[in-house]
């Protein structure tokens, strides 16, 4: 929190002042979690990878010497500390609460507008790969990606150990035409991180119908209703809501970006973000089907699980039925009285066992000819 509080103490300091822009010179942090950061112009980086003081000098140089039109720096970190971050909040002016998202994560998929900044948090999604789905399968595992997207700077700050961006960058970077998305500037940054976000999450939608086909398979399979096939389709629904809770709220923000209203965008780049919105409605459709599919899956499987309970109680009671015949009549003829019918019999003991297999024998039938047995 006093990193909060001394990033407040600067906005406040700065709006006093009125002339200070977000280039004067602020402490800054030892870096370490910067994965890359470059400064841009005209769609090409320029020179090679520098320090976050060093890329906002750049741009800053830009401005004076032009009009700063498609100049602007990219700075990628991952996991930075509260130490790390400070120096580079303060020096691009970004706002107190953002930055407490961006540096403590698990925050809910957002896009928030700070002034002339947008705040952007995605939850990255990777599919973990198993041989078999289990009940204890873990089947999506889920980072983080926050970008800072100013007039002429983006920040990226991801969290987890999946959602790299270098290769995205390096694809941006290998466009240098002039017509090209870096071009566009920051927010052509932020649409090219949505769409691999989305992308990412279409291909792990794919994956995860393959494991929905075995689930379903086995719950309906000759020996489905087994006791591992319920923790299997829970574990599976764990997993999906996970994957839900990542794609569901993003849509809505999506959507904004790609209207006229929203200021901060290209006006060239809103048809883009209407791509990357249809695609995000796409994988929620398909992500809601998953769960309505479980849904029914869980209710199929718990009533194999009582059919199959009840089959075994009738084979119990037909058993028991069966057996109680033996009992009775070998009961009655083990009480102790003198005079009882064919007790003198010669053939009264096997005529009484006769009677007994007889006896059991057409309930057996009977039973199986019902389907009890």
């Amino acid at each position: 929190m006093s990193m909060i509080n001394s990033l407040r103490a600067a906005v406040r300091t700065n709006r006093r002042r009125g002339a200070t822009g977000p280039y004067d010179a602020v402490p800054e942090g030892s870096g370490s979690a910067v994965v890359d950061c470059a400064v841009y112009q005209h769609g090409r980086r320029s020179g090679e990878s520098c320090s976050p003081r060093e890329a906002a000098r750049r741009v800053k140089a830009a401005h004076q010497l032009t009009d700063g039109t498609g100049s602007f720096s990219w700075i990628g970190l991952h996991e930075p500390t509260e130490a790390e971050f400070e120096g580079i909040a303060q020096r691009f002016g970004l706002h107190p609460l953002a930055v407490e998202d961006a540096v403590h994560a698990h925050q809910r998929p957002k896009v928030e507008r700070y002034d002339d900044i947008l705040f952007a948090v995605f939850k990255t999604i990777r599919y973990v790969e198993h041989d078999q789905l289990t009940p204890t399968s873990e089947v999506v595992e889920t980072g983080e990606l926050m970008v800072f997207a100013g007039r002429d700077f983006v920040i990226t700050v991801r969290h987890g150990g999946h959602g790299s961006l270098q290769e995205l960058r390096h694809r941006l970077e290998a466009d240098t035409d002039e017509s090209g998305l870096l071009a566009k500037g920051p927010s052509a940054v932020l649409h090219a991180i949505a769409d691999h976000v989305v992308d990412n999450y279409l291909l792990v939608a794919e994956r995860l119908q393959t494991d929905m086909d075995e689930i379903e398979y086995g719950v309906f399979s000759a020996k489905g209703g087994r006791s591992e096939d319920v923790g299997r389709v829970y574990q599976l629904k764990r997993e999906v809501l996970e994957f839900k809770r990542a794609v569901a709220p993003l849509l809505r923000p999506m959507q904004q970006l790609s209207e006229p209203s929203q200021r901060l965008v290209d006006p060239d780049i809103q048809k883009y973000f209407r791509d990357v919105a249809d695609h995000l409605a796409r994988v929620t459709e398909q992500v809601h089907g998953f769960d309505e599919l479980l849904n029914s899956l869980l209710q199929a499987n718990l009533a194999q699980v009582s059919v199959a309970q009840n089959e075994d109680m009738r084979k119990i009671t037909a058993w028991a039925a069966i057996f109680a015949v033996p009992t009775m009549i070998t009961g009655v003829y083990g009480m102790n009285f003198k005079y009882m019918p064919e007790l003198d019999d010669e053939y009264g003991y096997p005529m009484v066992l006769g009677a007994i297999v007889l006896i059991c024998l057409g309930m057996y039938r009977g039973f199986r000819r019902n389907g009890w047995l």
